[in-house]
């Protein structure tokens, strides 16, 4: 069955707009869960533009509640986040500059050190994601690192979407590596820039398990409510 994670990120974006407590994270969290989300996603950055540590600490700390913890390589994220102890870490790059996450991992570049960042947390139990682009190349890598899921970076494949452009070129690419990951063992994730049109195309993907969604379904909720927009992705996804 596919899962459904709702990145909350924008939820504390919105209150630190203001400087003050509302909208607090720490409810939305738990009434994503209420109205049928299957786990939560946040992003610990290390500017702290939206999610901060009290924000991650709390979260993670809500009873049946499953939190999928974003971070960077970063040594200090990476000891908070053992501290915090999420249900599932995705490690994720990370550029200051950025308005949003860009693409996915250098594996080639960084692999011996996301190596040793995977088995510190799977020492600890808890699930190991990588946020990788639709790469072949990529995806045996993280065979490699052992990890035990990849996240797909769907952000291109969303935009030529969005744009009206032929994307049947991305999502072949998006479809090929969802196979091989799943032939390797690997739990297939997809996330980045999904909205409806995009969720309708790749949920016919049966290796892909879970979806994670966030700027988009934040972003209808002003107009038609968080609990509608959920249930509506996830009518589409269980399809």
């Amino acid at each position: 069955m596919k899962r459904l994670g709702v990145n909350i990120d924008h939820v504390a974006t919105l209150r630190n707009a203001r400087g003050e407590i509302h909208p607090d994270p720490v409810n939305a969290a738990k009434f994503v869960k209420k109205v049928g989300a299957d786990s939560i996603t946040i992003h610990l950055r290390e500017d702290r533009r939206h999610i901060n540590d009290l924000d991650a600490k709390r979260i993670c700390s809500i009873k049946k509640l499953l939190v999928n913890l974003e971070i960077s390589t970063n040594s200090k994220i990476v000891k908070t986040a053992l501290k915090i102890k999420p249900d599932f870490i995705c490690i994720v790059p990370e550029n200051r500059q950025e308005i949003t996450t860009e693409g996915g991992l250098n594996l080639k570049k960084n692999k011996l050190k996301i190596k040793k960042i995977l088995a510190k947390f799977k020492k600890k139990r808890i699930r190991t994601s990588l946020f990788i682009n639709p790469s072949i190349i990529d995806v045996r890598i993280s065979k490699e690192l052992n990890t035990d899921c990849i996240e797909i970076h769907t952000g291109r494949l969303a935009n030529l979407v969005k744009s009206g452009k032929k994307y049947s070129s991305e999502l072949n690419k998006i479809i090929k590596c969802s196979k091989v990951a799943s032939q390797l063992g690997i739990e297939v994730h997809a996330g980045h820039g999904l909205d409806y049109k995009t969720t309708k195309l790749l949920k016919n993907i049966k290796e892909i398990k879970e979806f994670n969604i966030g700027h988009y379904l934040i972003g209808e909720s002003i107009f038609f409510g968080l609990s509608r927009v959920i249930k509506n992705f996830k009518r589409i996804i269980k399809k």
